[in-house]
């Protein structure tokens, strides 16, 4: 078999590979390998197309590439109109590489934002419960005396509701009683006491308010050495026919005043706003007593 055609000139019996080794002649002669002549106006009779090695054909423009040198009318086929469509586009960043590390550094910048965020919250919230704790800290309730320190108004008012109760101390003292602090366990505030009620004449007032007129239980808190004893009873300048019993009944030993604290309570009438109760030493009362508390309840 000879390069060239073979037989029938037919596209079936043409070498595919015959234009590696032919080239088609020129106009009115003999390429030189046996075959004819293109000639003008004469159909082909072989589908063969010798070319150069290294010469490209598109459309109807061909393009000779020389190897070794930069051909300036050599295009790429993906830089034709469809042309190579397959290569992957590089991902958008410096070069056209990956962006994974601007996007880790984006991510990491993002998750501090927020731990600062919250770790300053969590200061906020400390600094706030340290200086709640430090304004409690600082603020002082009142003292034991302060409390109970006795009322030196003439007429105690209660709060609506509630009935007087008050020291004896802070009570109007005339005939020689007077205030003594000499005998422990006195229940007034600071152990101040009524003393000096053991001479004819000496007495202690009360002056209070209420709210409805009626029948009232008057308590007295007092303290004996050992011994009962007794004081004239007046409610609003009338004296009551029976004096207040201020008996031994904390069982003290006789002559033991500090172990003789206790109380004692009698009925009495008041009138609705403001009422006086005098504890008297008079003729026939045993007056040696000490006073300490007096108040007011339902009977």
């Amino acid at each position: 078999m000879t390069a060239g055609n073979n037989g029938a000139d037919t596209p079936e019996n043409d070498d595919p590979f015959g234009y590696l080794y032919r080239s088609e002649g020129g106009q009115g002669g003999s390429a030189g390998d046996g075959t004819a002549t293109r000639q003008p106006g004469v159909p082909r009779t072989s589908y063969n197309q010798v070319r150069a090695v290294g010469q490209r054909q598109y459309g109807q423009q061909s393009q000779q590439v020389t190897y070794g040198q930069q051909n300036a009318h050599y295009a790429a086929p993906e830089t034709l109109p469809g042309g190579d469509r397959t290569r992957p586009t590089p991902a958008a960043g410096h070069g056209g590489a990956p962006e994974p590390r601007r996007r880790n550094g984006l991510l990491i910048g993002a998750v501090a934002v927020v731990a600062v965020v919250c770790i300053g919250i969590g200061v906020a919230m400390l600094t706030n419960n340290k200086n709640d704790d430090g304004a409690t800290a600082g603020k002082q309730g009142p003292s034991a005396g302060d409390s109970v320190k006795p009322s030196e108004s003439p007429a105690q008012k209660p709060k609506p509701g509630r009935l007087p109760k008050q020291d004896a101390g802070s009570l109007r003292l005339d005939g020689g009683a007077s205030t003594a602090k000499d005998v422990p366990g006195a229940r007034s505030a600071g152990g101040t006491y009524v003393g000096g009620m053991n001479t004819p004449g000496a007495s202690a007032t009360w002056t209070m308010d209420v709210d409805a007129p009626g029948r009232y239980k008057l308590w007295v808190g007092y303290g004996v050495p050992g011994k009962d004893a007794n004081l004239t009873l007046n409610i609003n300048g009338k004296a009551e026919s029976r004096p207040i019993n201020m008996g031994n009944f904390a069982h003290a030993p006789e002559g033991a005043w500090d172990k003789g604290w206790t109380r004692t309570w009698s009925y009495i009438q008041l009138n609705k706003g403001t009422n006086t109760v005098k504890l008297s030493c008079e003729s026939g009362n045993q007056c040696d007593v000490n006073l300490d508390k007096i108040w007011l309840t339902r009977h």
